[in-house]
């Protein structure tokens, strides 16, 4: 059977670089998940959808039309034909996007998108709740986290542009989304039970991709 693994993990521990290291080094498509929940709030957000009301978000789930590219070279996501790959990386996205994945008709359309973009296999799925929810029978599953502030100073590397950001307002922000996405009802971020756990805190990129690598490869 094809192979599939699933990378779960806090925001900052590194999944996506590792996740499309993996996918180059073994051959495999690319998909993250997290991109889809970023595509969905950056269209709520502009379609003026109160995004803390749940019941309005619910009411508009199915109205974007969302894509993903699985190249893990050059990974794309639009929404109704538009590249947002920029606009879902700013702060306003990022401060939106626990309180939109967090309603369940929102996970239910795109976990159902997920699925068939994994279809039979051959691809590295990274997210917050792959391997427990989205696909549960992944033949590797790896929990990839690191320390707070190592999270935070990664973060906020990305966010250099933003004149607005720090590494205390990135760890205070990036600690609410933490408490959100572990504690909602919806799938929450948790680790699966049969899930390898990878502190990357003090790992380099590479040092991460090999352990995954070899992970795979065992399963072989």
């Amino acid at each position: 059977m094809p192979l599939v693994i699933a990378m779960d993990g806090p925001s900052g521990s590194g999944k996506s670089s590792a996740s499309k290291g993996v996918a180059r080094a073994l051959g495999l498509r690319y998909l993250d998940t997290g991109a889809m929940y970023r595509a969905m709030t950056w269209w709520m957000l502009r379609a003026g959808v109160p995004v803390e009301d749940a019941g309005a978000v619910a009411a508009r789930a199915l109205e974007p039309a969302i894509e993903c590219g699985t190249d893990p070279d050059t990974p794309t996501i639009t929404v109704g034909g538009e590249d947002v790959s920029g606009p879902i990386r700013t702060r306003e996205v990022t401060n939106a996007v626990s309180a939109v994945s967090s309603v369940p008709a929102v996970r239910t359309r795109l976990v159902e998108l997920q699925r068939e973009i994994i279809g039979l296999g051959g691809i590295v799925v990274e997210g917050r709740d792959i391997g427990t929810v989205v696909a549960p029978d992944a033949a590797v599953k790896v929990f990839l986290t690191a320390s707070e502030e190592a999270r935070a100073a990664r973060r906020t590397l990305e966010l250099a542009a933003d004149p607005g950001v720090s590494a205390q307002v990135t760890q205070a922000e990036q600690a609410r989304r933490d408490r959100i996405d572990s504690t909602r009802k919806a799938s929450p971020l948790t680790k699966a039970a049969d899930a390898q756990e990878i502190d990357s805190t003090e790992l380099g990129l590479d040092e991460v991709i090999e352990a995954v690598v070899r992970l795979a490869k065992e399963r072989e």
